[in-house]
């Protein structure tokens, strides 16, 4: 073999292991980029683990929570609040036994399930109090009742306000079914189970509040 033929043969080589070498650290670059997803939900856009739900590569392991299930906490916390702050008014209003009864299980119900979904948001280092805002661009908080109705609740004694307690509770019970939706497929085992809870706790709610209406 003629040394010309050395020499080519030996460029030949080296450029193929330059190719090999800029291939494999643009698959890592790329690797690497893929492992993470950022939270836009969370302050400065801190990067949590993310799943198959938002629509972002990632890996997920029951610990993490997606950017779906932090924005579930954040609008759930606030429609929860609600249903707690119009129960109170029916233990302080009411004097129909199954409304005060039915009140008291609402209260007891959500209010542990706020703290719970508050301390989701701690471990994600998500804001708290993005749900309000949320629903003013039209995001989904099903079934909030409006100042106005919140008004006339207050308003209201006697048969009145059992009714107005029923109807308002019954819509805010289906708000919650629609926003439950989007956590359905959560691979968060917390999040999978709490919404499971709320679909078999309030559904049933919703027909004992139906039959006590058409009392």
């Amino acid at each position: 073999m003629s040394s010309r033929t050395n020499f080519l043969l030996t460029a030949v080589g080296k450029n193929r292991l330059k190719v090999l070498g800029v291939t494999s650290a643009a698959l890592a670059a790329a690797l690497a980029l893929a492992g993470c997803t950022i939270n836009i939900g969370t302050p400065n856009g801190s990067m949590i683990g993310g799943d198959s739900n938002n629509g972002m590569m990632g890996s997920s392991n029951s610990s993490e929570f997606s950017n779906t299930d932090v924005m579930f906490a954040q609008m759930m916390i606030p429609h929860h609040q609600q249903a707690v702050d119009t129960s109170d008014l029916a233990l302080a209003t009411s004097t129909n036994p199954d409304v005060l009864a039915l009140a008291q299980k609402i209260k007891d119900a959500q209010a542990p399930e706020i703290e719970l979904m508050t301390s989701w948001l701690d471990k994600a280092g998500a804001d708290s109090a993005m749900g309000h805002g949320m629903d003013d661009m039209g995001m989904g908080m099903g079934g909030m009742m409006s100042a106005d109705e919140m008004t006339a609740l207050k308003a209201a004694t006697g048969t009145d306000f059992d009714t107005l307690y029923l109807e308002g509770m019954i819509a805010h019970h289906e708000g919650a079914l629609e926003m439950v939706k989007m956590v359905a497929n959560s691979s968060n085992a917390e999040v999978k189970k709490l919404s499971e809870a709320i679909v078999t706790s309030q559904t049933a709610e919703i027909a004992q509040m139906k039959t006590l209406l058409a009392k």
